[in-house]
């Protein structure tokens, strides 16, 4: 039976997740829903209420799962090779969450210059242990991805104990009602097109386009 996991999306800036070039992928952050989400499940991201994004209660992005891959499996895999970032080139190259490598199983993992490495490009040791503690990545081509121009995610969309599908506040929920999935899903259909739909909300805040 698929499962739901919401959480609040604090920092909207196309890494985490990552919905360009035709996936929308979370290699990093939120280990717990890396580690639990099974194919089929829904993974639901809301915008943060705090003062400077103004944004809660409204869709960040949804995603169904359709795929998953360990680091090495992302790294080699030629499909996201332009995940793989440039953080001197354009806002999308500069976001890409394809991050972590390594020679042989054996060996530490290296970081690619990216969001999660120290100011000056060098790995953070940190970023590194928190992201690879579970070695997993999120993948999938069903999903729907608004940043910081989404829809108020409705108040009827909530589970059988009044549970609401907008997560408010740190932490995630997860939700195994059926009947709640099967409305989720209407709902996103609902939107009028899948895939890449608005820009991050930190891009947003930014002049000029990416």
């Amino acid at each position: 039976m698929p499962s739901i996991h919401s959480y609040v999306v604090r920092y909207d800036s196309g890494f985490a997740p990552n919905p360009f070039y035709g996936w929308c992928t979370l290699a990093t952050c939120k280990p717990a829903i890396r580690k639990r989400a099974a194919i089929g499940d829904w993974i639901i991201g809301s915008g943060s209420a705090e003062r400077t994004v103004r944004l809660g209660g409204r869709l960040v992005y949804a995603m169904r799962l359709t795929d998953t891959l360990t680091f090495d499996d992302y790294n080699a895999d030629p499909r996201f090779n332009k995940k793989k970032p440039y953080r001197y080139g354009s806002r999308k190259q500069s976001c890409g969450d394809n991050i972590y490598f390594r020679e042989t199983p054996n060996l530490p993992w290296g970081q690619r210059d990216s969001f999660h490495s120290r100011a000056d490009g060098t790995l953070s040791a940190e970023h590194v242990d928190r992201d690879t503690g579970v070695n997993r990545v999120l993948v999938s081509d069903h999903y729907v991805y608004f940043g910081g121009e989404g829809p108020v995610i409705p108040n009827d969309l909530v589970d059988e104990s009044g549970r609401s599908l907008a997560k408010h506040g740190i932490g995630q929920s997860r939700f195994d009602d059926t009947n709640l999935v099967d409305r989720l899903d209407d709902w996103v259909r609902s939107l009028g097109g899948m895939g890449l739909q608005g820009m991050p909300h930190e891009w947003l805040t930014l002049r000029g386009r990416p």
